[in-house]
């Protein structure tokens, strides 16, 4: 048996990213069309992991299914990087609206929101690597355990013996 931690750090991880994403889209706070394609993929995600955690036992046709969803995995946080990478360069920077006149408060505010919407972006992306390193180390874990539990190839073996040599 084999330790869980990967598949529940996969688990939490990308149920911190959904809640995170439903929260600043209920206030209205994100992008509405890409937020429903991030909380799917995000989903996907969690559905790997939960298979991850059931393949513990090491029955094929479970580690068969633990393999194809780690590499759906794969495919849904490296698509969720570059929907976070859009998402970052959509968000310019609106600080300039504050620069002219006496409006100090308002411009430090305005600073002060945007250095927080940067570090927000810098923990999602940290996250979907993470998840994608996370998705790619348990792909191979199946695929090498998949051929391990495989039937052996028929493959015929021939062994040669040597005469004793006469003295």
């Amino acid at each position: 048996m084999r330790d869980t931690g990967e598949e529940i750090t996969q688990i939490g991880m990308s149920v911190f990213q959904i809640t995170s994403t439903s929260v600043f889209h209920h206030q209205n706070l994100g992008t509405d069309g890409k937020d429903v394609i991030f909380l799917m993929l995000s989903l996907l995600v969690v559905i790997a992991g939960s298979v991850a955690i059931a393949a513990k036992n090491l029955h094929l046709p479970t580690l068969m299914a633990c393999l194809g969803m780690q590499i759906v995995a794969c495919l849904a946080s490296f698509i969720n990087i570059i929907v976070l990478l859009h998402n970052l360069d959509q968000y310019s920077t609106h600080c300039w609206y504050y620069s002219q006149g006496n409006q100090t408060t308002y411009k430090n505010d305005c600073h002060t929101l945007e250095r927080t919407r940067n570090h927000l972006f810098a923990e999602s992306m940290l996250i979907q690597v993470t998840l994608l390193a996370i998705s790619v180390t348990l792909a191979a874990y199946c695929c090498k355990v998949v051929n391990c539990c495989a039937p052996a190839p028929k493959m015929p073996v021939i062994t040669l013996q040597n005469q004793p040599a006469e003295q």
